[in-house]
């Protein structure tokens, strides 16, 4: 290649480059995700006052005295007294009485004898060294040769695109473009050489004797004491005298009496308010913004119905739920995010998230 072609193509190169940044993208985009522009409405707070439509005013109550029947007790004879004798009472007992008292008596306990079995070391344990070869393996490594990468790709309109214009469907996707290896075989060391012990356990021979496994003691023997039975009569109370109460006597009568007098009251009456509502422009709306949008691979004919389907269920008509986003549909979905401040345009995911469908 000549100078003047050289010259030519990085001519080309930054004009190519200059043009891609004149150009206006989504920010923040992410990899495997799309976007499209979409109409932001004016967005409205609804403000509600209350508005005085009565004043407060007073009024005067005359409340009537209350009256109330009653029973009164009149004493027609006094209380009084009287003594009252009660005997003493007796009762026939049963008595333990001690006749022989207890005794300890020593007895004498046999040693006890057992043969047993028991290991002697005739040969101890031993030690010795051995050489273990090192191991080798053939492996296969990834070599990266060409790293990963990003790159926008402009789309066409698909199904979710609400305008009639083609050229307001159109969606930039930022594609990742995945990285390039090369394998590569080589023979490496797995295990280095070394060497190992190796243990010869020790010999034991078995030899039997006689060992004593409890000393000759000796045990006490508690013998009890006798007891005999004898009845006798006990006084479990004795005599006294009680003073029993005689009430008094008396005669109900019946009066009514006045249990609170007449009298006047001052009640207030409240004013009385009425509740407004107006709506006031707290955003102005009219420009387009960049909203992730539903990508064309995702829009299926089960997505297409659920969307028909939550369409109906908040009062809008999408006409028959056919899976085809047909003109019905997409009036629908304008007049919804139209109703609901959303974004206007495209199947972006607030207008989706406010239908209640994932994405």
């Amino acid at each position: 290649m000549n100078h003047f072609n050289k010259v030519l193509l990085l001519a080309a190169f930054c004009f190519a480059q200059n043009q891609l940044q004149a150009q206006d993208y989504p920010p923040n985009a992410e990899p495997g995700k799309c976007y499209a522009k979409c109409i932001i409405p004016d967005q409205y707070e609804n403000i509600t006052e209350e508005v005085l439509t009565k004043q407060a005013t007073q009024r005067i109550e005359i409340l009537p005295a209350q009256f109330q029947t009653i029973e009164e007790q009149v004493e027609i004879k006094p209380a009084s007294t009287r003594i009252e004798v009660i005997p003493a009472v007796f009762e026939t007992v049963e008595e333990r009485v001690e006749i022989k008292p207890a005794s300890v008596r020593l007895e004498p306990v046999a040693a006890q004898f057992q043969d047993i079995e028991e290991s002697v070391m005739t040969k101890p344990e031993e030690v010795k060294l051995l050489e273990v070869p090192a191991v080798y393996e053939t492996v296969t490594e990834q070599i990266e040769i060409a790293p990963a990468s990003t790159k926008w790709v402009k789309r066409k309109g698909d199904a979710s695109c609400l305008s009639a214009n083609p050229d307001d469907c159109l969606v930039w996707c930022l594609v990742e473009v995945p990285a390039e290896y090369a394998s590569v075989t080589k023979t490496v060391m797995k295990t280095a050489p070394t060497t190992k012990q190796v243990t010869a356990p020790a010999e034991f021979k078995t030899m039997k004797k006689t060992v004593m496994t409890k000393a000759p003691t000796t045990k006490e023997t508690r013998i009890p004491a006798e007891y005999a039975t004898i009845k006798k009569t006990v006084m479990v109370k004795p005599a006294e005298t009680r003073v029993i109460e005689i009430p008094a006597e008396y005669k109900a009568m019946k009066k009514t009496v006045m249990t609170k007098a007449a009298e006047t009251r001052t009640v207030e009456v409240p004013a009385e308010f009425k509740t407004v509502s107006n709506r006031k422009l707290v955003k102005q709306g009219g420009y387009t913004e960049w909203k992730e949008v539903l990508c064309q691979n995702k829009l299926n004919a089960v997505k297409i119905k659920e969307i028909q389907a939550a369409l109906k269920a908040k009062g809008y008509d999408p006409g028959p739920i056919d899976d085809q986003m047909g003109s019905r549909t997409k009036a629908a979905l304008v007049k919804f995010q139209k109703d609901n401040s959303l974004p206007i345009g495209q199947l972006d995911f607030q207008t989706l998230k406010a239908l209640g469908i994932g994405y």
